[in-house]
């Protein structure tokens, strides 16, 4: 089973501040690094957290606002200085492919290694063997998306009783079952049907980036081991929270009751809580009571549930 690692490496929103960097949450699971957004100086928030520049390494940029986009150019070029050889590849929405060319062109630096960027689109956008990321459109006042992180389906337990009761002993013929082989043991042969269980959901991971309150975000982050949603405001804020596209606590508590996730974590959180952000905590859990406040440097390692 892989460690799968959240790492809050900027949870502010709009303007850094003493305590807060600006949006980025790298992902760290079976060897890779996932990166959604990247706020300025994302890369010295990295090595203080630990979390590795891998090779294989994955961008998602939620939407062009300098916020979650301006720490870009000092990550590559400092991989770069690094000596990377491997390529990054980025998704972002329209856009996106000019913003990277543009510094690229200022010649403040080179970059020595390959950037892939794919324009991010509704649907399933990224996989590898063991998890995929999908997306769907967020409610922003520019174009924006949410992700999806999921571990693809795992193998279901193993019939203990069933598999001690006839002797097949541990070992090798018991990872041939659970990989869906029939093997044959004392004569018969023992279909996996018969000594496995039904295939178990993997972790899940949802990412709002900037987003007004979103029936679509709702049933997208349905049963979501994770919800990071857009909390900017308290609740006092909310006409001036939907005039920016933004959520407030409370809202963001509410979507994370009707969506049934297992923990919620306030994020965005606008320089005006710099001192009292517990307000916004406070005003959450009184809807949603597994619901956290994202701090700089936080790490949680996503437990299987079954």
């Amino acid at each position: 089973m892989s460690t799968l690692r959240l790492t809050f490496l900027g949870t502010g929103g709009g303007t850094p501040s003493i305590n807060r960097g600006l949006p980025s949450i790298a992902v760290n699971f079976s060897g890779e690094l996932l990166l959604f957004d990247c706020g300025e100086s994302t890369q010295r928030q990295m090595m203080k957290a630990g979390v590795g520049f891998k090779a294989k390494f994955t961008i998602f940029l939620t939407h062009l606002h300098g916020d979650h986009v301006l720490g870009l150019p000092g990550l590559l070029y400092t991989l770069s200085m690094l000596d990377r050889k491997e390529p990054i590849v980025i998704y972002g929405p329209t856009g996106v492919e000019d913003f990277i060319e543009m510094f690229q062109k200022t010649r403040y630096g080179k970059i020595h290694f390959e950037v892939e960027v794919r324009r991010t689109k509704e649907g399933l956008i990224h996989q590898s063997r063991e998890y995929e990321v999908e997306a769907i459109r967020s409610c922003h006042t520019i174009q924006s998306f949410c992700y999806m992180f999921r571990e693809k389906k795992r193998a279901g337990k193993m019939n203990v009783e069933f598999l001690e009761r006839i002797g097949l002993p541990r070992g090798p013929l018991w990872g041939r079952l659970q990989r869906g082989e029939s093997v044959e043991w004392g004569g018969r042969i023992i279909r996996p049907e018969d000594a496995v269980g039904p295939p178990r959901p993997g972790r899940k991971i949802i990412y709002t980036g900037d987003t007004t309150p979103d029936d679509r975000i709702t049933e997208f982050a349905r049963n979501a081991d994770v919800l990071i949603h857009d909390s900017t405001f308290d609740s006092s804020y909310e006409v001036e929270a939907a005039e920016q596209g933004h959520s407030t606590s409370r809202q963001a508590a509410e979507i994370a009751r009707k969506a049934r996730v297992k923990r919620l974590y306030l994020f965005h959180i606008s320089p005006r809580y710099e001192n009292n952000s517990e307000k916004l905590l406070l005003e959450a859990v009184k809807i949603f009571p597994e619901t956290y406040l994202a701090e700089d440097f936080h790490t949680y390692e996503v437990p299987y549930t079954d």
